[in-house]
């Protein structure tokens, strides 16, 4: 086919939504399972892929040029994995990817997937966009985020961002294996069953759900607890989360004797929302969505307050630290205009990892992503000159990078941890 010809675009319908099943990527497994589950009160059966194994990154090296940035490659190698495996009636299927819409390339993901799908002959499977940018506008009439579906689903990520935060605390100690573990597949059942059917849940009932989240995981069985090293993992949003992107990183620094500590997504949304009001504070953009987006931000802040209440006052774990003291303490290192990417969270996130007591930091950069290399990657000398404790190791992820070696690297790191 001619690069200058448009892809074919084929639309996911309201008929579709009645027996189709939507597969969605790995990335947060605790999260997507929330959200999976709370979509399904809307008519939509959907599902998260948990393949892994390098015939996922072949598969991508066979429909996706090799200069594509690494999650691109995965995401796709997943999607056509999956079509291929025989699992599934491809004729009642559709793919759901995200957009960011900004300048980063994961924007270009869906053309790169529809452009796949096509080459493997799977170009009549609808491939839906999921952005707040307005991209793809009604190009899917089958698929709609109403209002109501939108807070539940944030009310899901908030959840799944706090058993995620409690859970990395407490799996390094634990006394019996797949204990933590355990607790996770309990709660998202329990929550997943709390959210089932016409109701809507109030934000009473998930500030309760906290409460519970604390209390299962204080009958987990616990020795020397926050006794171990701590090493955080920063990095390219896919990279950072996905199993399947890093290798199994927490894995490995577990076995390693350590004890991974990851923000969660709702940080990477806050940084999202607060670049609409930075486009209008330095580029006097669109006045009235810098007015929406100032809405959205204190209103998904003040949840991230109660969430920290909540941890405080039940006394045995770490809370995150307040998004918006994040954000200002990234000015020292970097300019908020730096928002392509990960743009300034990258930094944000680093020093407030050492700000916190963990000055051990893995920054996992896929291939080919420029605004990581220079946010990230480019950023660590002046963090380490303005925190001469940090010890920061920045890891490549691509198909032909060595695991060993990655390993190895982080290894001579964790020989320098504090």
């Amino acid at each position: 086919m001619p690069e200058n010809r448009k892809l074919p675009h084929v639309p996911f319908t309201e008929e579709m939504k009645k027996d189709y099943t939507i597969l969605i990527p790995n990335m947060l497994p605790v999260q997507f399972k929330l959200v999976t589950a709370i979509m399904a009160n809307y008519g939509y059966h959907m599902e998260v892929l948990e393949t892994e194994g390098p015939n996922i990154a072949e598969c991508g090296l066979k429909n996706v040029h090799n200069d594509t940035c690494y999650p691109a490659l995965l995401v796709i190698g997943q999607f056509i994995d999956a079509l291929e495996s025989g699992k599934y009636d491809t004729h009642k299927v559709a793919l759901m990817i995200t957009q960011t819409g900004g300048g980063c390339r994961a924007s270009n993901y869906i053309h790169l997937l529809r452009k796949a799908l096509i080459k493997s002959g799977f170009g009549y499977i609808p491939v839906i966009s999921v952005n707040f940018s307005g991209l793809e506008k009604d190009a899917n009439p089958g698929f709609k985020l109403t209002p109501k579906a939108l807070i539940q689903v944030a009310y899901g990520v908030l959840l799944g961002d706090f058993i995620m935060q409690i859970h990395n605390q407490c799996r390094p100690y634990e006394v019996h294996k797949g204990d933590c573990d355990k607790a996770v597949d309990d709660l998202v059942r329990k929550i997943s069953q709390d959210f089932a059917g016409d109701k809507f849940i109030r934000y009473k009932q998930v500030k309760m759900l906290y409460f519970l989240i604390c209390k299962r995981f204080a009958q987990v069985e616990l020795k020397d607890f926050g006794s171990k090293k701590k090493v955080g993992i920063v990095g390219e949003i896919y990279v950072k989360f996905s199993p399947l992107g890093n290798n199994n990183l927490e894995k490995f620094l577990l076995s390693e004797g350590t004890e991974p500590v990851l923000p969660g997504l709702l940080d990477f949304c806050l940084y999202c929302i607060y670049n609409g009001i930075i486009d209008f504070n330095l580029y006097g953009r669109n006045a009235g969505n810098a007015a929406v987006m100032q809405a959205v931000y204190r209103f998904l802040l003040d949840k991230q307050k109660d969430m920290i209440r909540v941890i405080r006052r039940d006394g045995h774990f770490r809370p995150p630290m307040e998004f918006d003291r994040v954000r200002k303490l990234s000015q020292k290192i970097i300019s908020p205009g730096v928002k392509m990417g990960e743009g300034w969270l990258l930094p944000a996130e680093m020093v407030e990892l050492i700000e916190e007591g963990v000055p051990n930091i893995v920054l996992t950069q896929p291939f080919g992503c420029l605004p990581n290399h220079i946010a990230g990657k480019g950023m660590i000398r002046k963090i380490r000159a303005a925190y001469p404790q940090a010890n920061i190791v920045s890891v490549d992820y691509d198909p032909g990078a060595s695991r060993i070696n990655q390993e190895n690297r982080i290894k001579l790191m964790l020989s320098a941890a504090k």
